[in-house]
């Protein structure tokens, strides 16, 4: 059976390789055996490969945080799920053909479902659902405004705003990137700048921001926090800069602006079995219903692992790449 495995910590693509491992056989009482359709390749599976994430495996280490596919077998004791469901997968190593996951490991999907969009459900919609949901009570026609708009999370997040009637600033690195955001939905694009504080409230008249939404880092967290009104909040989510998260002194002090963490890893564990299917019940229809969708740049074979993180790592990259563990 073809699995990925990190082999080193340091250059992503030198640091993959796809092995032979022993077939998984039946799975016991409680388990499912999945034939895995895809796993996105997202940045904090570069930032793992570099050694630059939360933790640094035991070496060598099977990859894939994110993963979807379709039921083969299930244990006796297996109540909710059947060979032939679909499911997403919560294990963290989903550059497999196959994995053998705990019942409440791989949740239910729609039977409509696209498989390639599924595996990408963990988690840019989820991330983009919880930090609208969790940090400010955002009513009808407030504004948002992220960074990285373009995303996994940005395009993600566009879509459950609108759905839930608030308007977005969008902003990004380049003019295309700003007019796919607009095709999208977004209410106003904008690319990064020293004046963005400025163009944002001519764009908006002077809307008070209560939320503002970086994976940036660095002085991105400074440009974005100008742009909220006194006591909004900034939720982090990534640090694409490689700095640490920056704000001014005049900003927390005299504005009583506010930055916030997010890890959906623990936010997860948080939630427990039951809250953790409510998450995905909920997001699972959108999906399936093209609600919720994320662009897909290119989808590799799981043999070509190193070419797949290659891609993954090109900066002005249109979508995802997607690793297909059985073509």
């Amino acid at each position: 059976m073809k699995q990925v495995h990190l082999t080193q910590i340091g250059d992503p693509p030198a640091s993959v390789d796809c092995v032979e491992v022993p077939a998984l056989g039946e799975p016991g009482p409680t388990q499912v055996l999945i034939d895995v359709a895809a796993g996105p390749i997202n940045p904090a599976e570069i930032l793992l490969i570099k050694g630059e994430y939360a933790s640094i495996p035991d070496l060598p280490a099977p990859l894939g945080i994110e993963g979807a596919g379709t039921v083969r077998a299930v244990g006796a004791s297996v109540s909710s799920l059947a060979p032939g469901d679909k499911v997403m997968i919560l294990l963290r190593a989903n550059w497999s053909a196959q994995v053998l996951a705990d019942e409440s490991e791989a949740i239910k999907l729609p039977p409509g479902i696209d498989l390639q969009q599924a595996s990408m459900l963990k988690v840019n919609p989820a991330t983009a659902h919880l930090m609208l949901r969790d940090y400010v009570d955002l009513k009808p026609g407030e504004w948002v405004i992220q960074n990285t708009a373009n995303s996994g999370v940005g395009t993600s997040l566009i879509k459950l705003a609108k759905a839930r009637g608030l308007k977005t600033v969008n902003i990004v690195r380049r003019e295309s990137a700003a007019d796919y955001c607009r095709e999208l939905g977004g209410d106003v694009a904008l690319t990064d700048g020293e004046d963005l504080a400025e163009r944002v409230a001519e764009a908006t008249g002077g809307a008070d921001i209560r939320l503002g939404i970086d994976a940036v880092a660095g002085e991105a967290v400074i440009r974005l926090a100008s742009c909220l009104a006194d006591g909004g909040m900034v939720v982090n989510y990534g640090m694409l800069s490689g700095k640490p998260c920056m704000m001014t002194t005049d900003q927390t002090v005299f504005q009583s602006k506010q930055l916030r963490g997010f890890w959906l890893a623990k936010f997860l564990r948080g939630l427990g079995t039951e809250g953790t299917r409510a998450l995905y019940a909920e997001l699972a229809p959108m999906v399936e219903s093209g609600a919720i969708s994320v662009p897909v740049e290119a989808a590799y074979p799981i043999d070509q692992i190193k070419d797949a993180v290659a891609h993954a790592c090109r900066e002005g990259r249109g979508g995802k790449v997607l690793v297909l563990p059985n073509g």
